[in-house]
């Protein structure tokens, strides 16, 4: 056990100088007489116990009070787990054209991006002890989470990414140079990017060709995928009535720029045009060979605090009740 504020724990040395000179400066007078003689008769009369009690009880409370600010807590340990040795960061498309309508959900037409969203939860739930990252990229990249073993907040995180939060355009070379800038400094046997994207490279400052020579060097393997149906996909739009309607667009990945990165890095180039598709690349993305490390977990502490406050709050509130009640005393 220990304290996150233990400074406060002084308090409990003032406590008795506090009592002290309570006891030596006395409480105010219940009445006032004009001679001492007036009183001589019960001058001789010893302070009631039951005044010492309710003190005690109002001492003791605060006693509690200044432990409980200073927030005793119970460590829960400290374990060793097994962790893969596979630090991975996705990087996945948010532009424009992620929102087609060529992929099935649940019996039902679903877009790109809810989809990859769906299988992607699905994979990092199977990768318990990997520390995974994901960098969101349409126009321009940005680090949506660093890589983590903190998977609650990661599916956090990839619940909230929507559509039209980044300027429109499909940055994959940045996007790329970003993942590998999260994964550089880690030491992991194994270092991986799943870069997901529909369109061809429009935007950002660095070509695809040099953010894969770049992943080579760094060691790091790119396994790329293009999602999207082959021909024409239907693009939903909202008519000037505020009707959905639906247009055929052309469905344009560049599968051989893809391909390349894939095949310089050591990785793979898969083509998603249908849901189940994309659940078995995940899936054999996820029989990638695993080195177990061992590592610390820290696990949270237990926080004492009501343990202590509420015991404190019930012997004032009984102090109060007492000393109104059953022993009260003049004023």
């Amino acid at each position: 056990m220990h304290f996150a504020h233990p400074w406060l724990l002084l308090g409990l040395v003032l406590l008795p100088v506090a009592a002290w000179l309570k006891g030596r400066l006395g409480g105010q007078p219940a009445f006032l007489y004009s001679s001492v003689a007036l009183v001589k008769g019960i001058s001789g009369l010893t302070q009631s116990h039951v005044g010492a009690i309710l003190r005690r009880m109002r001492w003791l409370a605060l006693a509690l009070l200044i432990i409980a600010l200073a927030r005793p807590q119970i460590g829960l340990g400290e374990a060793k787990v097994k962790a893969s040795g596979v630090d991975i960061v996705v990087a996945l498309d948010l532009s424009g054209s992620m929102k087609s309508e060529d992929f099935q959900l649940r019996d039902k037409p679903a877009n790109r991006l809810q989809v990859a969203k769906e299988v992607l939860r699905t994979f990092v739930h199977k990768r318990k002890n990997d520390r995974i990252g994901l960098v969101a990229f349409a126009g321009r990249p940005y680090i949506a989470a660093p890589p983590t073993l903190d998977h609650e907040f990661l599916l956090e995180t990839i619940e909230r990414l929507n559509l039209g939060t980044i300027e429109d355009g499909t940055a994959i070379g940045s996007a790329l140079s970003a993942a590998l800038n999260r994964l550089r400094d880690l030491q992991a046997k194994s270092r991986i990017v799943i870069l997901m994207t529909d369109g061809q490279n429009n935007a950002g400052k660095v070509p695809p060709a040099t953010a894969a020579e770049a992943a080579q060097a760094l060691g790091v393997k790119v396994y790329t995928i293009g999602v999207g149906t082959r021909g024409k996909a239907p693009m939903p739009y909202i008519d000037p009535f505020g009707y959905k309607r639906y247009q055929q667009v052309d469905v344009d990945i560049d599968e051989e720029a893809l391909r390349q990165i894939a095949q310089r890095t050591g990785g793979a180039y898969y083509r998603a045009t249908d849901t189940a598709k994309l659940r078995e690349i995940y899936d054999e993305i996820d029989r990638l060979e695993k080195t177990e490390v061992e590592a610390k977990k820290y696990q949270r502490f237990k926080e004492l605090f009501p343990w202590l406050a509420l015991p404190a709050f019930l012997l004032l509130m009984l102090e109060i009740i007492l000393s109104q009640t059953v022993w009260r005393k003049l004023p």
